[in-house]
């Protein structure tokens, strides 16, 4: 299916794109979520009428995901877990967890947007986690797991 791109959209292409895709991706995904439109000749002359704001629109989200990065980056986050004697967690911190921790500290950020690359943290320590605000901007925190022990 040929689609005219709405947004920038990782892995398939710029602001008004026009891609070939699989039905499925775009009929499912890309469409309801306003990501993308059918590439017809009628909503291509809609897209060239709107690009301006479109770009507009575009550049104000990029610019608000880059003031938001500016204050995460670098950002300690600290999360107590119960552990044993050797440091290993009862249990994991997960992206949910970290979510509930940044909006405890007023930092509006989606489960989604938290990246772990090496998936739950299982061990007491710090840990570089990555959260994706836009698909050009992402932040770096520390997560340091503090351990409790069990009376």
């Amino acid at each position: 299916m040929q689609i005219i791109l709405m947004e920038k959209v990782v892995n398939l292409g710029q602001l008004g794109d026009v891609v070939k895709v699989k039905n499925g991706y775009a009929r499912n995904f890309l469409i309801p979520q306003g990501k993308a439109k059918r590439a017809t000749q009628a909503a291509i002359a809609e897209f060239e009428a709107k690009r301006a704001e479109l770009e507009e629109t575009q550049a104000d989200i990029l610019a608000a995901a880059q003031a938001r990065a500016a204050k995460l980056e670098g950002l300690m986050l600290q999360i107590t877990q119960k552990a044993g004697v050797d440091g290993k967690l009862f249990g994991s911190v997960t992206n949910a967890n970290i979510e509930d921790a940044l909006k405890a500290q007023g930092f509006e950020v989606e489960r989604s947007m938290i990246r772990m690359p090496q998936g739950s943290l299982k061990q007491v320590g710090d840990h570089p986690v990555t959260v994706v605000l836009h698909t050009d901007v992402a932040a770096h925190i520390v997560v340091s797991v503090l351990g409790e022990s069990i009376s």
